[in-house]
């Protein structure tokens, strides 16, 4: 039994190599800036709604657009 090292002829083979392809730049930085909003909307949560805020709704749609924005700093960046 011989078993190949590359994955040539897989019918797969695009999933294997091409992963950039399914994980655009625009993906990753969403997917940093849902992690850098559940840190910032931890620690705003209570003050968001304690009456304070008009619309807390819109304030944590605000900031999860600032954190992707962030993120995507940050993916440039690096």
């Amino acid at each position: 039994m011989k078993f190949p090292n590359s994955a040539t002829g897989f019918p797969l083979q695009d999933l294997i190599v091409g992963a950039s392809v399914y994980f655009p730049p625009l993906f990753k930085a969403v997917m940093l800036g849902f992690l850098i909003w559940l840190v910032v909307h931890r620690l705003l949560r209570d003050w968001m709604y304690s009456g304070e805020v008009w619309h807390p709704m819109l304030m944590d749609l605000s900031l999860f657009t600032l954190s992707v924005c962030l993120g995507l700093v940050l993916l440039i960046a690096w």
